[in-house]
């Protein structure tokens, strides 16, 4: 099944990012760090492109990512023109601090009080942005909730007499053009659940997961590991060692593909990176973009 989430508000809202693109300096962009460039929205490149502003990306929720991913997708953005890049959690007091001085800069050219620097921040649902905000402005502004898509307007904030801060409702793209970005962006519960059925996800995200953490889902259900051959078989194994029935008798197999992705995305499996540079360089040589006619038939446009 081809995952597509593009709920109607967003293109409003990209309407609005286009317009206030030409009124900012710097596009601080924040990500996702399980899944920096699955959650990466090619209309915020080319928006930022086209009126040539710089980027700093900022990559969120590093305390549930994997270290090394981390550091080879650092080496990777940063290696970009016009971009830069740091790894944060908001979550963490004084991290979001540290980032409108990154922005200076991307932008020497302003940061006065006659030329206050102007930042705009980006990004796709539920990536953080709200945490962000609120994390810098030290005062609960934004809303902040664990569905994707809370903020719907622009929101303008001074944060001194040198800086103004714009924050963005999270957008999506019309059209997931590979299949697997779909996957990972609902495995990390970046797009809403009506665009999918959770234990597809939890089988893709448990077949994911064997490969690259085996040790970490041994670590965590134990017995259930000697069962598993696939994803398929670690959602059921998961089940039985749960004690997940459905009116005593079949398992709850719905039950088990939560628990898996609750696990995953609230870091209870421990420090996981869904995609690396390398593992993403070879999805799209090896991966073929859904034609536009199929993905405009998959596009879900509800909210």
């Amino acid at each position: 099944m081809a995952i597509q989430w593009f709920p109607g508000h967003m293109t409003s809202a990209k309407k609005k990012a286009t317009e206030t693109m030409e009124r900012i300096d710097v596009v601080i962009e924040v990500l996702d760090a399980r899944v920096p460039e699955a959650g990466s929205n090619p209309l915020i490149r080319e928006m930022r492109e086209h009126r040539q502003r710089p980027c700093l990306k900022v990559l969120n929720k590093a305390d549930l990512a994997d270290p090394a991913a981390t550091k080879a997708w650092l080496d990777h953005f940063n290696s970009q023109k016009n971009v830069k890049a740091v790894a944060i959690s908001c979550k963490k007091p004084g991290e979001a601090a540290k980032i409108p001085k990154l922005c200076l800069p991307l932008a020497p050219h302003r940061g006065t009080v006659l030329k206050p620097l102007r930042m705009m921040v980006m990004g796709i649902p539920n990536v953080g942005k709200s945490t962000f905000i609120n994390s810098l402005l030290k005062r609960r502004t934004a809303a902040v909730g664990d569905e994707p898509a809370i903020t719907k307007n622009l929101q303008h904030f001074e944060l001194n007499d040198h800086m103004q801060l714009i924050d963005t409702p999270g957008m999506m793209w019309p059209k997931i053009a590979y299949e697997s970005d779909g996957y990972l962006l609902a495995a990390s519960n970046l797009i809403g659940r009506n665009a999918y059925h959770e234990s597809e996800v939890a089988i893709f995200l448990g077949d994911l997961l064997m490969a690259r953490y085996p040790a970490l889902l041994k670590q965590r259900y134990k017995s259930a590991s000697d069962e598993m051959g696939d994803g398929v078989a670690l959602v059921e194994a998961i089940a039985q060692q749960r004690g997940f029935r459905i009116r005593g008798k079949e398992f709850d197999l719905e039950k088990a593909s939560m628990t898996l992705l609750q696990d995953y995305r609230s870091g209870t499996l421990g420090r996981i990176s869904l995609e690396t540079p390398a593992s993403r360089a070879e999805m799209m040589s090896t991966s073929t973009p859904q034609p536009d006619s199929e993905r405009d038939e998959d596009q879900s446009g509800s909210d």
